[in-house]
């Protein structure tokens, strides 16, 4: 399996801090690069993580507001510069006089096609080779999305399989694109020396109230991104705002049968941050993650067939 990796740009809400930059996320996945929500900073925060600019293939935005989007204008300009040839853009159609200012915030020699993409409802955004793109709606108090991002299941060789059937070296990859390789005087397919492997499975999810979305985003997912603006003393005002506690997004991925937990977009008012990971885990049993600025994160690998 190609690189697959979440890397954390700025973990903050609201407003940078000394610690923590505004929202960026990039999502590489395989020769696919999904940059969502670049707050403020995210183009240096890219050279500070060595990402180059042409690691970007989509941008995708949650909302507008500025903590989730107040980067596009430098990240965009930054495509040009580096000559990057196309980048597609996804975020709520309801705000598309927002996208176009900020793509057009100041004097630029704008090379890149930038394929703008508007949402305009639940369902697919995106396909190709790295699987399918959706969006749905989220509980906030402006117009926001969440994403997933869904691998097609396939089937994973298994090498004693393989050997049993007499298959190897460039024979294997014959077989996978004919489909059926005869062998010995005999018709080998690929069902014979595979197992089932299921698509791997990224959900990301910012600002929003608990609803059914939440949990359809995050449904079986390998690695889940997930706001935990408040911790649970301020569950009141998370839900005032439309925002999630710690709890509350550690409760989505324990139900929702999520492999890795990913932490992040954190108020300004909390300095310790252990108390996230300990009311997470009070709820999430699997494997979990409070974000920094420049965390990587690799998307939990499928167990190989022996």
């Amino acid at each position: 399996m190609s690189n697959r990796e979440l890397i954390a740009l700025g973990t903050g809400s609201q407003v940078p801090s000394r610690a923590r930059n505004h929202n960026g996320y990039l999502l590489r996945w395989d020769s696919a690069g999904f940059l969502f929500d670049p707050g403020e900073g995210t183009q240096r925060q890219l050279t500070f993580a060595g990402v180059p600019a042409s690691a970007v293939t989509r941008i995708c935005l949650t909302h507008f507001h500025g903590d989730h989007c107040l980067g596009v204008p430098g990240v965009v300009q930054r495509l040009s510069l580096d000559g990057v040839a196309r980048v597609h853009a996804h975020y709520p159609a309801s705000g598309q006089e927002y996208f176009e200012r900020l793509r057009h915030a100041s004097v630029f020699h704008e090379t890149t096609e930038l394929v703008e993409q508007p949402v305009t409802g639940d369902g697919v955004v995106a396909g190709g080779e790295f699987g399918e793109l959706s969006a749905l709606r989220l509980d906030h108090p402006v117009e926001a999305y969440g994403y997933r991002l869904a691998e097609p299941d396939g089937r994973a060789m298994v090498p004693r399989l393989l050997r049993r059937h007499g298959v190897q070296g460039r024979d294997v990859g014959a077989l996978l694109r004919a489909g059926s390789l005869a062998v010995g005087g005999r018709t080998v397919t690929v069902e014979d020396v595979s197992v089932p492997r299921r698509g791997q499975k990224f959900a990301f999810v910012m600002d929003t109230r608990l609803c059914d979305n939440a949990f359809a985003l995050a449904e079986d997912a390998d690695l889940l991104v997930i706001e935990a603006t408040f911790l649970e003393a301020e569950a009141d005002l998370a839900r005032r705002y439309g925002h999630l506690t710690a709890r509350q997004a550690a409760r989505v991925a324990q139900e929702s049968g999520v492999r890795t937990l990913v932490l992040t977009h954190f108020s300004q008012r909390y300095s310790n941050m252990a108390e996230f990971h300990d009311q997470a885990a009070e709820v999430f049993g699997g494997e979990l993650v409070v974000a920094h600025d420049l965390s990587r994160i690799p998307i939990p690998r499928r167990p190989r067939p022996e």
